[in-house]
């Protein structure tokens, strides 16, 4: 392993100040299925990121892993390169610890990227559920995830990501942010999501079509669905649900303006949050992974036990 020196971070009040220091960090994991069930076969890593061990809460046929970002953030110059590869007939569900941090840029502007490419093999099933990223105000940031889908292979995953810090009072009013979400089967791109956010455009974070001053904007996807299957149940079912988790949190004024939808985008199901509350954004979510896992993966929903600590 060869890592770079660590980041100093100073307090500034409510910001940082960072040390001209950087990290590059990758992480590769390669399961395969095996008599005992899924299991993690070779892991390499370079620099802060890196799994224990894989845990089995739902017996051996599928895996949990934690990646472990023990800087907890990322600074000017910071690149972490994320690869799984799922097996054929690998079930595995990779979530995080803590939230993901991208602190202010220095003055060289240089990148803060973290790149995460997940791929699975026929019939496997992978689940990208981390906890949400918090994007500091002056932050310089480019965050991709790319999945790539074999036949017969499922995928659930979620980004959740906060602008600036609102429990601050501070908004993203400088910085920049490139996002995009891709998911290809087979080799064909099925599904594609980008935001580019910068000087230029700033405006969409008030603008009432854009985030219209709701710093939290948080998209799950699902999918492939059988387009032969009617989905009509299961859409109503999510549905019902954004209505009911929003409804239930109208007594704080904080959180009352919130806005959920679902859709149907080809093979894939998409739930999106519109807010001021990431947490309220992460319990919606886990409420909707609880009604697709059935559907799509024909198991119960089974919350990582890192998500009670």
């Amino acid at each position: 392993m060869q890592s770079t020196a660590q980041p100093k971070m100073l307090s500034e009040g409510n910001d940082f100040c960072i040390s001209n220091t950087r990290w590059q960090a990758h992480l590769s994991l390669y399961l395969c299925l095996t008599k005992r069930g899924s299991v993690l076969k070779n892991t390499s890593h370079q620099g802060p990121l890196y799994v224990q061990k894989a845990f089995y809460p739902e017996g051996r046929e599928l895996a949990h892993l934690y990646i472990l970002h023990p800087p907890g953030g990322l600074v000017s110059g910071d690149k972490l390169l994320i690869k799984v590869l799922a097996d054929e007939g690998v079930k595995v569900l990779l979530t995080t610890p803590g939230a993901g941090r991208v602190y202010r840029a220095r003055a060289d502007q240089l990148l803060q990227q973290q790149i995460v490419t997940l791929e699975a093999m026929p019939n496997a099933c992978i689940e990208w559920l981390p906890l949400e990223t918090i994007l500091y105000p002056g932050a310089n940031t480019r965050l991709d995830t790319h999945v790539k889908l074999a036949r017969g292979a499922s995928f659930i995953g979620w980004d959740i990501c906060t602008f600036g810090l609102p429990a601050c009072g501070q908004t993203f009013s400088s910085g920049s942010l490139t996002q995009c979400l891709q998911i290809e089967i087979e080799g064909t791109v099925a599904l594609r999501e980008r935001l580019v956010l910068n000087d230029k455009n700033r405006f969409i974070l008030s603008a009432k079509a854009g985030l219209d001053n709701r710093p939290v904007n948080a998209l799950l996807v699902a999918g492939p669905f059988n387009r032969d299957t009617d989905q009509h149940e299961l859409l109503a079912e999510l549905q019902q649900c954004c209505v009911n988790h929003l409804a239930s949190e109208v007594d704080n004024l904080a959180i009352e303006n919130a806005l959920s939808s679902v859709t149907l985008n080809g093979e894939f199901i998409q739930v999106r949050y519109l807010g001021h509350c990431s947490e309220q954004s992460r319990t919606l979510f886990i409420q909707c992974w609880a009604i697709i896992r059935p559907a799509l993966l024909g198991r119960p929903a089974c919350p990582p036990r890192i998500w009670a600590t």
